[in-house]
């Protein structure tokens, strides 16, 4: 559905995204994570034909960026929530959907339909007659967010949505982007909060510039090392001891009657450690996988990007 290879672009000499290449299915939830300044927002940008590309290739549903001819077909099948939701103050909820709706020839039976179904699913129906300038920071951005798919897109881009939200506006917006994610949507994702991107994202790309790694958040968390299982045994017996020698465990540490052992995968190695721990005769009480995470992955990555 997204699809780029080499994408680049400069201003002057300033770098902001060098080299990207990646995929994004159909129906898939792709994050963007990286520090300011990472080339998340001017990704994002070249991608929804607002600003041009300096050299590299990109397509979405089959249309190429960059290309004249297609640049208004990439417009009306892609949605855009940007980190300044753009509304107007004098209009009603209601009103501001419903002009955007226009913008894109929908009918009127169309965008009754669309306005009604967004601003209920956000928490904004009750409200949809109010003047958006009486607005809350949280309540405009998820205005922001119905106008960016009254039209029906297909791909939907989405800069930080939940920056600066209290937590319970947050939430709603996180619990909305699943709802999407239900409907087959295809949705990238752009954000700073590792929780929401390890929730909601099926791929996740560490972006610093250039693209540091991609994978899902189970992947970049193991990618980072250092994951280890800790087994609460009845007792460690010699001959569970010598059974799990004969497996290919990693730097395992004997501690009374807990052991603990390196793991890269650990649904996979766990399985077979505990299949020889019960044919060895031992009993579990407790099986705990510690180690690393997706933030250690983060900063693993961009921290070594920086040196």
């Amino acid at each position: 559905m997204i699809e780029t290879v080499n994408l680049t672009k400069k201003f002057g000499d300033l770098t902001a995204v060098d080299g990207l290449t990646f995929r994004v299915k159909e129906g898939e939830v792709f994050g963007f994570l990286g520090p300011n300044g990472a080339g998340k927002t001017t990704a994002v940008r070249m991608l929804c034909c607002l600003i041009s590309k300096t050299s590299g290739e990109a397509s979405i549903a089959g249309y190429e960026v960059g290309k004249d001819a297609d640049a208004l077909k990439i417009r009306r099948i892609i949605g855009l929530v940007p980190d300044n939701v753009g509304l107007y103050d004098d209009l009603s909820a209601y009103d501001n959907l419903d002009f955007y709706g226009k913008l894109y020839d929908r009918t009127e039976p169309q965008r009754k339909e669309s306005i009604q179904r967004f601003l209920t699913m956000l928490g904004l129906w009750e409200k949809k007659d109010v003047m958006v300038g009486t607005f809350s920071k949280g309540m405009k951005q998820k205005l922001g967010i119905a106008c960016s798919l009254v039209h029906d897109p297909q791909v939907l881009f989405m800069d930080e949505p939940t920056a600066n939200l209290d937590p319970e506006s947050a939430k709603t917006v996180r619990d909305f982007i699943l709802d999407l994610k239900k409907e087959k949507r295809t949705i990238l994702l752009n954000t700073h909060n590792l929780d929401e991107a390890q929730r909601v994202c099926d791929k996740i790309a560490i972006l610093n510039t250039k693209l540091m790694a991609m994978g899902t958040p189970e992947e970049l968390e193991r990618s980072a090392g250092g994951r280890k299982t800790v087994i609460q045994l009845v007792q460690a017996s010699d001959a569970i001891l010598a059974a799990l020698r004969k497996l290919p465990v990693r730097n395992m540490v004997v501690e009374g009657s807990k052991l603990t052992v390196d793991v890269v995968d650990p649904e996979k190695e766990n399985v077979a450690i505990v299949d020889a721990i019960y044919s060895a005769g031992g009993h579990v009480q407790t099986v705990t996988v510690v180690g690393s995470t997706l933030e250690e992955a983060y900063l693993k990555l961009v921290r070594r990007d920086e040196k």
